[in-house]
């Protein structure tokens, strides 16, 4: 609910402040008295574009704030989490305005763009005026009203979760299919790689073992040169070193029984007897290993000088082309299955193209059948505010699409966000002429009225909680405006209305009384808004019956209007 509306700064407008309440607000002043700044002041809040005209000669800078109650629904929570707004049910919307030019926009204090603003009014505010594009006009909005009036929107999920799940599948088909075109362009290529790396019979080690192998193949006589001197040295020789730690072993196993300080260095000369015989055991069996083979010498430097060559083809160490092997076998491997993953894909895609394809027949069905009773009512509302002879259409249409989703009785279909209808509402006011869409309705008085017979038709499953018309009495009177007026009272029951009118038949209709009025303070215009008592309100409604010279027969028309509206 729109709880209050600020303004200061505005266009004719010093200061001003205005509550509201439930129901049907009525707003009444002369031609001219400052009425469409009221509401152009609440355009602005919305997010509408602005202009610095607006800004009040003579000030800096124009400031507008609308407070609007229980406004947390969970679109609008989730568009002001997504700005980094802390949601609440009391929205405080504001927007300011320089001499300058300049535009700064709020939402609970806290700064946004004017986009935020606008997105987060459309979801609270339908204002309707005599020239604004309305949002029953948008022809991108038609869908969602039927589906809400029709309560088909659990259909439409059950659509949009078939459709997402072949969009997926789709997907997963065109991602395997690049990758068959990129293995099936490349296979030679990969074919000679695996062929050449699988030739070489390639090991993970490889490299530093034939390195190691080449290294002992290359000094096998020094290695036995020096092996067999170290042999001799240790054991062989006259003086070998076994011979001389031997006898120092005997000598100090005696002076160990005779002095105990010597036991610990005949332990230890033991410890070098045992590591010597041990080294010289080594040496004498590495020696009668060493291999003398210059024919497997030639062959490891070969195989070396064939994996360096390889190995700088590929731009890869030994482990790295290993590597290299194993991801070529699996990438081939994978084309041997690509065709039968793309078979089962597709068998997928045709199985969700029909689950599809009933979703949106059924919808299709449903919205056919809620479309002729939204006609039927829209019809019966405009007969009943002076339109008898309109002709209401809620057109349904297909696009045929060579390569589409949804097949019925051999045609294919586009698959579109919602189902495969295209819809629009048409209309016609007058016997023989062609129904056209709504936008195209020539008449001022015409559009107000069928705007208020489909905000009453679907008054029931309405989303936007705040209506605001303004003019919406252009174009009528006498009896048509007496329904117009009970028509609004009706719709106030669901909905909160601010109407601005010049009828006495509606004003007589409202919860609340706004007048709006211009004067003259200290040589500048100004204008102002009164909310009206009893005695006021009736005075108010006769001036619309009589004009400026109130009667006492107008003014008891007036009273009779107020007492028949129930108030």
């Amino acid at each position: 609910m729109l709880f209050s509306l600020y303004i200061r700064n505005f266009a004719l407008i010093q200061e001003l402040s205005v509550e509201f309440r439930p129901g049907l607000t009525i707003i009444t002043g002369e031609t001219g008295a400052g009425k469409s700044i009221l509401i152009g002041a609440l355009n602005l809040v919305l997010g509408e574009r602005a202009s610095s005209d607006l800004v009040r000669s003579g000030t800096n800078k124009a400031v507008i704030e609308a407070v609007l109650n229980n406004a947390g629904t969970e679109k609008i929570n989730a568009l002001l989490s997504a700005a980094n707004i802390e949601p609440a049910q009391e929205l405080i919307l504001r927007r300011e305005l320089s001499s300058g030019g300049q535009s700064r926009s709020f939402i609970n204090d806290t700064p946004c763009t004017t986009a935020l603003l606008k997105q987060v009014g459309e979801l609270l505010i339908d204002l309707h005026g005599q020239h604004e594009h309305q949002l029953l006009l948008r022809v991108d909005t038609h869908e969602t009203i039927l589906d809400d009036y029709g309560e088909t929107n659990a259909e439409v999920s059950a659509y949009r979760a078939a459709r997402s799940l072949l969009d997926d599948l789709q997907q997963q088909l065109l991602k395997l299919k690049n990758d068959a075109a990129e293995i099936l362009d490349k296979k030679e290529i990969l074919d000679f790689q695996l062929n050449e790396l699988n030739a070489l019979d390639l090991q993970s080690g490889e490299e530093e073992s034939t390195e190691t192998e080449i290294t002992l193949l290359e000094n096998a006589e020094t290695l036995f040169t020096l092996t067999t001197a170290l042999s001799d040295l240790l054991y062989n020789s006259e003086h070998a070193v076994y011979s001389s730690i031997s006898t120092a072993l005997h000598t100090l196993e005696k002076l160990a029984s005779i002095d105990k300080r010597f036991a610990i260095h005949l332990e230890e000369t033991r410890t070098a007897k045992s590591i010597v015989d041990e080294l010289s055991r080594f040496s004498r069996s590495y020696a009668s290993d060493i291999d003398f083979n210059p024919v497997r010498l030639d062959s490891l430097r070969e195989r070396q000088l064939l994996l360096q060559r390889t190995g700088k083809k590929y731009g890869r160490s030994l482990n790295e082309l290993v590597a290299l092997r194993n991801e070529l076998e699996a990438r081939i491997a994978l084309e041997d299955n690509l065709e039968e993953e793309r078979a089962r894909i597709e068998r997928e895609i045709t199985m969700q193209k029909g689950k599809l394809t009933f979703h949106a027949e059924k919808l299709s069905c449903m919205r056919q059948g809620v479309a002729h009773r939204l006609e039927g009512a829209i019809q019966d509302h405009l007969a009943h505010l002076g339109i008898p002879n309109a002709t209401f259409i809620v057109s349904i249409t297909h696009e045929e699409r060579g390569e589409g989703e949804i097949t019925i009785e051999g045609k294919t279909f586009a698959a579109l966000p919602n189902g495969y209808d295209r819809i629009e509402f048409l209309i016609s006011t007058n016997p023989g002429e062609k129904p056209r869409p709504l936008v195209k309705v020539a008449s001022g008085g015409e559009i107000s009225r069928v705007m208020l017979a489909i905000k009453s038709a679907l008054a029931s499953s309405a989303k936007l909680p705040i209506l605001v018309f303004d003019e919406i009495d252009t174009g009528i009177s006498g009896r048509i405006a007496e329904a117009v007026g009970k028509s609004l009272k009706a719709l106030s029951l669901r909905h909160q209305i601010i109407a601005i009118t010049h009828l006495p038949q509606i004003a007589a209709m409202a919860d609340l009384h706004l007048s709006v009025q211009k004067s003259v303070q200290d040589d500048r215009t100004i204008t102002e808004v009164t909310v009206l008592d009893r005695e006021s309100r009736l005075r108010a409604i006769a001036q619309l019956i009589s004009g400026k010279n109130i009667s006492a027969s107008s003014l008891n028309l007036a009273a009779e209007m107020v007492a028949m509206s129930g108030h």
